[in-house]
């Protein structure tokens, strides 16, 4: 299976990222799938690198980094919403990159199932 998956909310405060984060790990632990993620709005903020939250608490970046790890290039953060947050390119965590419009719009076409969180 080919799944895409789209954020749009904040990583930490509402439970609909970690929840997708979830879904999109499992779906990428199991043969034949392959995942990718669209991270976009308060969205891009979960792949900012050097993340520190409370003990016990989870953490988007490792979430993202073991997705990351079974299928390299598949995190891409929106440019012009890093830009409106205020990120720059080299504060992504690594293996994540700094995506565009047209290739949301090209993965949206490769993918047999879209999730949006």
């Amino acid at each position: 299976m080919q799944a895409l998956f789209i954020f749009n909310g904040a990583p930490y405060g509402d439970e609909r990222t970690y929840n997708g984060l979830r879904l999109a790990g499992a779906l990428a632990k199991r043969d034949n799938n392959q995942v990718r993620i669209f991270l976009m709005g308060d969205a891009a903020i979960a792949a900012k690198g050097g993340q520190k939250v409370p003990e016990g608490f989870y953490n988007t970046q490792t979430m993202l980094g073991r997705i990351i790890r079974a299928a390299p290039g598949s995190v891409g953060v929106c440019g012009a919403c890093m830009d409106a947050r205020g990120m720059k390119a080299e504060e992504l965590m690594e293996g994540a990159h700094r995506g565009t419009l047209d290739e949301l719009a090209n993965w949206s076409e490769w993918a047999e199932h879209v999730f949006v969180f």
